[in-house]
């Protein structure tokens, strides 16, 4: 058997971030060596995220990940602080799991100039039943006339709409052009019919306490409806995609957006 595969984390004192952290030490395939997060700087890993049988400190500087000769860095931060995390990894030729949200095309067409000597995969949604409805929905776009897209977050989302609702009305635009008009003629409240992109598929966006992530694509045309449906009520969802892409993520080349790739799907 090879070597274990080195993983570091950026933003380890998150909520996400810290279950990101128990996955990996919780995985045999893995060795979890670094942790990154300036609010935690040189306190103990094991006070920061609850993993047991570590004894490194969090720290507050990337080149942490040079001196643990960390592989893979995972990344669940906030937009700006993931562009300098993925500048650094790309620089030093550290592969990049990414679920940070609020990528634009051109960060994306930078990181693919930039990620020459290791790879980078960016997902909208890291649990793989998303994945799965994301490609169920542009499957059944072309069979359906009309389509609306309804995500529900957490209360302490600062983005909206979702990545994953942006990525699935893209998704589906991309499979059928072939849209009925809104009859719509005049809001009552602006923004009743909730916003649009490429397509005019609308997007609405729930943010409620008691929820984690979930959404829904109903598709419409004569005499029905489908409706295909994904619940994340766990941060705990996302974590078999986030290891798998850190086990597979050597088998890429460049920036990969998605897990569509990874998964075969």
């Amino acid at each position: 058997m090879g070597s274990k595969l080195r993983v570091g984390v950026f933003g380890a004192g998150g909520r996400m971030g810290k279950t990101v952290c128990q996955a990996v030490c919780s995985d045999p395939d893995l060795e979890f060596v670094s942790a990154i997060d300036p609010r935690y700087d040189g306190i103990d890993v094991g006070e920061v995220t609850g993993v047991e049988g570590c004894s490194f400190a969090v720290s507050g500087d990337n080149n942490a990940l040079i001196v643990s000769r960390t592989e893979v860095a995972i990344d669940f931060t906030h937009i700006d602080a993931a562009r300098s995390n993925l500048a650094f990894c790309a620089k030093n030729g550290i592969h990049a799991v990414v679920g940070t949200s609020g990528f634009t095309v051109a960060d994306e067409e930078g990181l693919r100039d930039q990620f020459v000597r290791s790879n980078c995969v960016i997902a909208p949604n890291f649990a793989i039943g998303a994945v799965l409805m994301m490609r169920f929905a542009e499957l059944a776009a072309p069979f359906f006339e009309t389509a609306e897209i309804i995500e529900f977050h957490h209360d302490n989302k600062v983005d909206s709409p979702s990545g994953t609702a942006i990525a699935t009305a893209e998704r589906m635009a991309g499979a059928s052009s072939e849209w009925a008009p809104d009859p719509t003629v005049r809001e009552t409240i602006k923004g009743a019919r909730g916003a649009r992109l490429i397509g005019g598929i609308p997007l609405h966006s729930v943010r409620m306490r008691g929820m984690v992530a979930h959404q829904e694509v109903i598709l419409g045309t004569a005499g029905q409806t489908l409706t295909i449906r994904h619940d994340s009520n766990d941060r705990s969802s996302f974590m078999p995609g986030v290891l798998v892409a850190a086990k597979r993520i050597g088998d890429l080349k460049g920036l990969s957006v998605g897990l569509d790739e990874i998964l075969g799907v």
